[in-house]
């Protein structure tokens, strides 16, 4: 099988190289992503592999069809990117629904802790020998009220992980999994009763903007938020405006919901003409991160051995355990 790996970076062929020898598969690496105008580099190969920040659209697939592509693997579990029914009956969807959730959760609780203690700015003024303690009082999270919104396995951990800190759990799930050790409510009880909220569920039409003006409005005085899912599923101007009115204790972010294009990069020798962005950076209780929840040793490995295993699959009509079908989008 011949794979065309679009977004690459110096740490995908780390994994990617020596396991696809394993498997006798030819592998071109593309930095560049896959866009309308990028799509014509796939001819010739039996896959593309993707990263999260590649969006396919109808058209792509379209052409992907006609340039008998067998196989769009995603090197992430969310497919929001993707025009799965598009793709239906033309092309197959594999993705990895599962690699590290450890990984995300514990970096959504270190998130927590840095925006919450200050620990990122009482760094940089130690590192000049400021030592004052002005401006950096956090809160003790023993005994708060955590809500989760997504009990997925990533989900899951962070329950635990929050369990682990002696804080109150409450979830909301439309799928409840009687198996969480963590109290299910209404969407609405936790965002109004939570003094933190994790995301932790994918986007879809009904989650996208699931924190909005209103359910803002409608949280604790001095929340913390974080999200380290999709960008979307929050209203940046409706951050913002609450962020002005000082309702957040802390937000800490990993996703951001136009981070195509600036996420993964490197600008630092550039203007940032994203205003909503460049905004949020000037927030002294906002932090964020370039969508590096997932990135730990053990969760590359895993992306890079599900990922191989799909195309496997594939190859050989074995079961696609973890194709994506259009019934999985609404």
């Amino acid at each position: 099988m011949k794979i065309a790996f679009f977004s690459t970076k110096p740490y995908d062929r780390i994994w990617f190289e020596p396991m696809s020898k394993e498997y006798g598969f030819e592998i071109r690496f593309y930095e560049m992503p896959f866009q309308e105008d990028t799509v014509t580099l796939a001819k010739g190969y039996d896959a593309v592999c993707i990263f999260v920040n590649d969006h396919v659209s109808a058209d792509m697939i379209q052409q992907l069809y006609e340039m008998k592509v067998k196989a769009l693997l995603l090197r992430s579990a969310g497919f929001n990117h993707v025009d799965v029914k598009a793709a239906e009956d033309k092309i197959l969807i594999l993705r990895v629904p599962s690699y590290s959730p450890e990984a995300v959760a514990e970096f959504a609780m270190g998130l927590i802790l840095t925006v919450n203690r200050y620990t990122h700015k009482a760094y940089n003024r130690t590192r000049e020998f400021n030592m004052s303690l002005n401006g950096l009082m956090g809160v003790d999270l023993y005994r708060k009220t955590a809500g989760i919104v997504g009990t997925g396995k990533i989900g899951q951990a962070m329950v635990r992980i929050c369990s682990g800190f002696g804080m109150r759990v409450i979830a909301y799930d439309p799928y409840p999994d009687p198996k969480v050790d963590a109290e299910y409510v209404s969407l609405e009880e936790l965002m109004s009763g939570a003094d933190l909220i994790s995301l932790h569920c994918p986007l879809t039409s009904e989650t996208r903007y699931i924190v909005n003006r209103q359910t803002i409005e409608n949280m604790k005085d001095g929340v913390y938020l974080v999200n380290t899912s999709r960008g979307g599923l929050i209203d940046t101007d409706a951050l913002i405006d609450g962020l002005v009115a000082g309702k957040f204790g802390g937000v800490g972010l990993d996703v951001y919901e136009e981070e195509e294009g600036i996420f993964y990069e490197d600008k630092s020798g550039e203007i940032m003409r994203d205003e909503n962005l460049a905004r949020l950076m000037t927030f002294p209780n906002v932090l964020i991160t370039s969508h590096m929840g997932f990135f730990t040793k053990e969760a590359m490995q895993a992306i890079a051995a599900v990922t191989l295993e799909n195309a496997y699959a594939v190859e050989n009509g074995l079961p696609l355990v973890n194709k994506v079908g259009a019934e999985a989008v609404k």
